[in-house]
């Protein structure tokens, strides 16, 4: 059954789930289009406030009774099969589509979608482009992994034509999409317990940049340029630092260690100068790919860099939460070795006098293929602090634990759960520390508990 004929024939659309960061966007998208939702949920958030305002039914809990008269009925990933909602759908032979599904669905509603992949920098990237084109006067829908700080949500409805998203490629979700332009920011070895191998992972890469009209693509990474070795008919658009790319930036200066300014070119001609307000040089590269892809949709060159420029970062990415009293706490959402070194890097050059890694090892198989890389650069920082794996989808097979990624780094110690942690941690950083929850699970936290400590 194909989602795009049954969106054609229905009006009333049921989320279970509704306040799930990459399902309320989609929610208010439908709405905009004239759809009837309702939606279940079982935790109170902010989502949740904003779907309501927008006269969306929500109820807590999930029960049969909540589907009503829906004629279709979307899901999360994560839900399991046992759920009363999805069985009752499908007893009563309500169609059913996984989140993925429909987000593809609503890509084609629009004629310039702009997917945004790659194994790192994806949510910064895409909002520093939802910024950046708010900011030159266009009006993007968007969809995006963390909360952009111009709007205060992870999405918006916008025009009907331009809409950025945030393309995923874990289990090939983004190849359900549709997108107009393609822009891959780089290719690593993650989710292998479903790609199996770089060829597998690659091969995905190669069929969402297929997809396309127009791809922008890291130039300096080589297995983006080998997964596009098969691409044909598309206007192909590279960046990176080196003169053979279409955009790339020449005399890079650094402020306060970790703050990059550059001069932008394009084949061979200079266009503007950026002086970046987040830290870090990885993300020159994902500037690079933004300016690109602003200049794709439209937004003139002074605009883009007044909008980069004014970029002061995503939710959970070195997101600030606390800095009082000479300590301060950053939040991000590292969770793969070669983030964790781009974070680390960032963090060593601002100076602190400790840096103090509090990790969250996320799947239990990246934390068992990855175990050496994990201890070699969780062994830079000053002080590391592990929780215990959170599994999330997975059961631990591989009878792989904490402890044994502990005992590969010197001086990491496992106070215990969060509350232990935060205890610890309020029992020995100083002034001068830089505290770093690090992990795309819930460590966050940690700095959360800490911060309240701190505060009361």
């Amino acid at each position: 059954m194909e989602i795009d004929d049954v969106l054609s024939k229905v009006k009333k659309v049921h989320f279970i789930g509704i306040g799930g960061s990459g399902m309320c966007p989609l929610a208010e998208i439908l709405h905009s289009l004239g759809y009837e939702i309702s939606g279940s949920d079982n935790n109170e958030s902010e989502t949740l406030s904003r779907v309501r305002a927008l006269g969306i039914p929500v109820a807590m809990g999930q029960r049969a009774e909540n589907l009503q008269d829906a004629e279709m009925v979307v899901y999360t990933a994560a839900l399991l099969e046992d759920n009363p909602e999805l069985l009752a759908a499908k007893e009563r032979g309500i169609p059913t589509f996984e989140r993925a599904r429909l987000f593809g669905a609503v890509s084609r509603h629009y004629s310039n979608c702009i997917g945004v992949c790659g194994t790192h920098g994806k949510t910064t990237t895409t909002s520093m482009i939802v910024h950046t084109l708010l900011k030159a006067g266009l009006n993007p829908s968007a969809l995006i992994g963390g909360k952009l700080p111009l709007t205060g949500t992870n999405g918006r409805v916008g025009s009907r034509e331009l809409f950025v998203c945030e393309a995923c490629e874990y289990k090939d979700s983004f190849l359900n999409l549709s997108p107009a332009c393609a822009v891959i920011l780089n290719i690593d070895a993650d989710h292998m317990e479903y790609f199996k191998t770089m060829d597998n992972l690659k091969h995905s890469f190669t069929i969402f940049a297929n997809l396309s009209k127009t791809v922008i693509y890291n130039g300096d990474d080589l297995n983006t340029k080998d997964a596009l070795r098969e691409v044909r008919g598309k206007k192909m658009i590279s960046f990176g630092l080196t003169r053979q790319n279409d955009w790339y930036a020449e005399n890079i200066t650094c402020q306060n260690g970790a703050f990059y300014g550059f001069d932008v070119f394009y084949q061979n001609n200079f266009r503007l100068h950026l002086q970046l307000a987040i830290p870090g040089k990885h993300n020159i590269f994902n500037a690079l790919a933004a300016v690109a892809a602003s200049v794709y949709a439209g937004a003139s060159l002074e605009r883009i860099q007044t909008g980069l420029e004014s970029f002061t970062g995503a939710g959970r990415r070195f997101e600030t939460l606390y800095h009082k009293n000479g300590i301060r706490i950053i939040d991000d959402y590292a969770h793969h070795p070669a983030e964790l070194d781009a974070t680390l890097t960032a963090a060593a050059a601002m100076g602190f006098q400790r840096i103090w890694a509090i990790f969250q090892p996320f799947t239990y198989s990246r934390t068992y293929r990855l175990m050496d890389d994990f201890a070699k650069v969780l062994s830079r920082p000053d002080r590391c602090v592990l929780t215990e794996i959170m599994g999330s989808r997975e059961v631990n097979e591989l009878g792989v634990y904490a402890y044994q990624l502990a005992e590969k780094i010197p001086n990491a110690v496992m106070p215990g759960d969060f509350d232990a942690i935060a205890s610890y941690l309020y029992e020995h950083v100083e002034p001068g520390d830089l505290v770093l929850t690090l992990g795309c699970g819930d460590v966050y936290k940690i700095a959360k508990k800490l911060i309240h400590k701190y505060e009361s």
